[in-house]
């Protein structure tokens, strides 16, 4: 059964964040670019001429070497440490919980670096989903979320700030810290080799952060993943998705979920704005889009929602001339859903009906559902917390 949602104009589909960012006294070095960390360096007295050769030192220490203190980059000149620790850190988010999965998903609550004041730092989510042949990190680009996708447990969520680059490639930096995946790894090989920007938030409500982070992501001096294996997914903010494809050159996804304005209306509340024509226009023109390098529609499985065959049928429809794969994803329930994920038969009939038109339609496979793995899940229950067992959750994160 479809739940009721609100009337068109007492839903907000773009909302200015509660909060700004406000830096510590002694703000990190992570998410700064090249030319960022020129200018810091400027700041602290280092000669012009040096400068190129100590950012390269810094890049690589930060990016590639994962160095968690001044005191590990040993290539850079002791007084030239001294001056940066004094001034600056590499601090990135403080793991406050980690929940590991029956199926080695893992997911971790993150508390944003917030200077002294602990009370008032915020936090976020972070999901790692190993599989044979890759690790997939999902990472989150604001605190809460504008958009109240009526499914998304986020969306329950007030939209409280964006994150910084910095603290969003922290969320990177944190995952290989756990997983002991940087440079100096034994077998050489990578856990972590795919990024999507599909955890908390809206991303091209926060384009300048998420575009910086990114570039210092797919740098193939740093952390060096592929442009090809970091997925951007939006819920449809149009006007940023041709320039997503300009300044940032990842891969794209669509949360689409819908093939019916009337009911992503309610789904999606963000196409009233953005209808399901614009949308998909805006997706033929993004830059490089190809049969090598297609767009990614999402379609979350609801019961007796979006799941019949008329559904499937349209959806060929509409994406006709777009290079296009269609991701099925069995709806994870969460806590005070009105949503049940379809009968695994019919998510076979839809997924074998799209597939027969000649797209891609694998089926996500369910994970970390005993973790609470549904996103924003296990940032609200640690809210409802006392200070006394957040800290005890806080201890256990960091003897893990």
């Amino acid at each position: 059964m479809q739940p009721t949602t609100e009337p068109r104009d007492a839903i907000l589909v773009e909302k200015t964040p509660l909060e700004t960012y406000v830096p510590p006294a002694k703000p990190s070095l992570i998410g700064l670019s090249r030319a960022e960390l020129a200018d810091r360096l400027g700041e602290i007295g280092v000669a012009p001429a040096q400068r190129k050769m100590r950012v390269q030192q810094l890049w690589h220490w930060l990016y590639f070497r994962g160095a968690q203190s001044f005191d590990d980059m040993t290539s850079i000149s002791k007084g030239i440490r001294a001056e940066l620790a004094q001034h600056f850190t590499v601090d990135r988010p403080e793991v406050v919980a980690e929940q590991i999965s029956n199926d080695g998903t893992r997911k971790w609550l993150l508390r944003l670096p917030s200077g002294d004041n602990v009370e008032k730092a915020h936090e976020v989510e972070c999901v790692y989903i190993p599989e044979t042949d890759r690790g997939t990190l999902c990472v989150s680009s604001q605190v809460g979320c504008t958009l109240n996708c009526s499914f998304c447990h986020t969306g329950t969520q007030r939209l409280v700030r964006n994150l910084t680059a910095g603290e969003i490639v922290g969320q990177i930096m944190v995952a290989r810290d756990r997983l002991n995946d940087w440079a100096d790894r034994e077998d050489g090989t990578r856990r972590v080799t795919n990024i999507v920007m599909m955890g908390m938030g809206e991303p091209l409500y926060n384009f300048d952060a998420v575009r910086d982070a990114l570039l210092i992501v797919g740098d193939n001096e740093g952390i060096g993943i592929s442009r090809r294996r970091i997925t951007l997914s939006t819920s449809g903010v149009v006007p940023n998705i041709v320039r997503a494809g300009e300044e940032i050159g990842v891969m794209l996804a669509i949360s689409l979920h819908a093939v019916r304005d009337e009911l992503r209306n309610e789904l999606v509340p963000l196409n009233r704005k953005y209808p399901i024509k614009e949308l998909l226009q805006a997706c033929r023109d993004y830059p490089g889009a190809s049969n090598a390098r297609r767009i990614t529609f999402e379609y979350v499985m609801l019961k007796g929602v979006n799941d019949s065959l008329d559904d499937a049928k349209l959806l060929v429809k509409l994406l006709k001339g777009i290079h296009a794969k269609i991701n099925l994803i069995p709806f994870n329930p969460w806590p005070g859903t009105a949503y049940e994920c379809s009968d695994w038969d019919q998510i076979e009939k839809f997924s074998e009906y799209i597939f027969n038109a000649g797209y891609s339609s694998p089926v996500r496979t369910p994970r970390g559902r005993d973790i609470l793995a549904a996103c924003g899940q296990l940032k609200s229950e640690t809210e409802k917390l006392s200070a006394r067992e957040r800290q005890a959750l806080r201890a256990m994160a960091m003897t893990d």
